[in-house]
């Protein structure tokens, strides 16, 4: 794939993820909402999820090629 094209699947990625990312807000949004209690666990247990995944990435970025 060349410069120019992945540089459009980028930003095309980059759009979706940004719509993307305002969809869970509205879906948090209306939870907390509903049952705050409830979606603060599981907003917990998805960022304990988070911060593994994120040590994971972090010892991959540390590994020279």
């Amino acid at each position: 794939m060349n410069k120019k094209k992945s540089d459009l699947t980028f930003k095309k990625i980059e759009n979706i993820r940004s719509k993307n990312n305002k969809n869970w807000m509205d879906i948090l949004k209306i939870a907390y909402d509903s049952n705050p209690k409830k979606t603060s666990s599981v907003l917990k247990r998805i960022l304990s999820k988070d911060r593994k995944l994120i040590s994971l990435a972090n010892s991959l970025s540390k590994i020279k090629k």
